[in-house]
């Protein structure tokens, strides 16, 4: 087991916004500075308690050269260094592995783990190819070209979602199902104004400018849900010709930020808003399976965190899961033995949106906050990622 914890209430997430929505015109690291400096001014948390730092973010942005350092530095930590993390959809766990490491291995005390992403007006990018006819270029517009192929299988992150409805026999009727359900679950939510988002997320959310000078708009929550009904998504058809998914059974790109605090046992007692809660990182897991079955690996790595934490799937109180198909959520459970429409209270990424580096860090903030709300217990984040693998990672909640 992995001598780390995370002081309860020491995380925070920005609201995620669909893409070329109220978030676009923002920076990506700088905007996870400015959340970052906010989120511990509002937690009275003194940016001199880290001594390392991790940053996570998939899409490049101007200046993200600079990495963790730069966005210490904006946050009033430029006293720590570290490195930055782009591991796809995984890259939360990614980063929360390297922080948990950096304690338990006795590297650092403290560390500030940040994860961002802005999949809006994503950069084109040139590569010189001296060698080639003509000097000619190549080129490619980082978002919607790494969406829609992968250079190992030749396919897209559809296919793999197809490949395995078709090996599991799964229909377009199952999938929107648990659209349904994912929707019932986000919309405790949103319950009583939005009080379980407001655990570790500031509502209303007061968007700044491009030069983080002054608000130009609010968010009263997560922006570009759909809204779907069962009769709206039977009239959907499959987006692969003789498919089973749809538009509907998937979910959307989208902007924000997410970041927490990786420290020790007596430094998160110290840190922590309730000292009688204890959050400790317990193990990991990450596979990889067969060509174009992405969603599928989460369940080696699943079994692959639980082997290592000592505990299976019947001694979970509560799993959360990056789904960007509902497929994802239906094999898994298939496979495990985990309760279909018991996963994943109060939403997923299916419903509240992909900015792929912040994406798992958020669920796994909502994974602690409900095993507070349960009283503690043992909690599992698992989500796929491209390249058809997976990470997973085994939290333990003490109330």
């Amino acid at each position: 087991m992995i001598g780390s914890y995370i002081p309860y209430g020491a995380y925070w997430s920005s609201p995620f916004s669909r893409w070329q929505g109220s978030l676009q015109h923002l920076p990506s690291v700088e905007f996870a500075a400015y959340l970052t400096r906010t989120a511990l001014a509002a937690r009275d948390i003194n940016a001199g308690v880290f001594d390392a730092g991790v940053l996570g973010m998939t899409v490049p942005q101007q200046y993200s050269f600079y990495g963790l350092p730069w966005l210490a530095g904006m946050a009033g930590a430029d006293h720590i260094g570290g490195p930055t993390i782009s591991q796809a959809c995984a890259t939360s766990a990614r980063v929360l592995s390297v922080a948990a490491g950096e304690v338990g291995s006795g590297a650092a005390k403290c560390v500030l783990a940040v994860t961002t992403d802005r999949l809006s007006n994503g950069p084109h990018m040139f590569y010189p190819r001296p060698k080639a006819p003509g000097g000619i270029g190549a080129h490619e517009d980082w978002v919607p070209d790494n969406m829609g192929f992968d250079p190992y299988t030749r396919g897209d992150m559809t296919q793999t979602a197809e490949n395995c409805a078709s090996k599991w026999n799964v229909s377009s009727a199952e999938q929107h199902e648990v659209v349904l359900r994912r929707l019932e679950q986000y919309g405790d939510a949103l319950a009583n104004d939005s009080a379980f988002l407001k655990r570790f997320m500031t509502l209303p959310f007061d968007v700044p400018d491009p030069r983080f000078k002054k608000t130009v708009s609010t968010m009263d929550g997560d922006e570009g849900i759909f809204q779907s009904t069962a009769e709206g998504l039977a009239k959907l058809k499959p987006v692969k010709e003789g498919g089973s998914i749809t538009f509907g059974g998937q979910t959307h790109p989208a902007d924000g930020a997410a970041g927490m605090i990786v420290t020790t046992e007596e430094m998160a007692k110290e840190l922590s808003a309730d000292s009688g809660i204890t959050i400790k990182i317990v193990s990991f897991g990450q596979a990889r399976v067969e060509k174009c079955f992405m969603p599928a690996a989460t369940i080696p790595a699943s079994m692959q965190a639980l082997e290592h934490a000592g505990i299976g799937i019947s001694d979970l109180a509560a799993i959360k899961s990056h789904n960007p198909f509902a497929v994802n959520d239906i094999v898994f459970a298939r496979e495990t033995g985990a309760d279909l429409m018991a996963m994943n209270n109060y939403g997923s990424s299916l419903i509240w949106g992909h900015p792929q580096g912040p994406t798992g860090m958020r669920a796994m903030i909502e994974l602690i906050e409900e095993l507070a709300i349960l009283g503690g217990g043992w909690g599992l984040f698992q989500g796929c990622a491209a390249g058809d693998t997976s990470m997973a990672t085994v939290l333990k909640v003490e109330s």
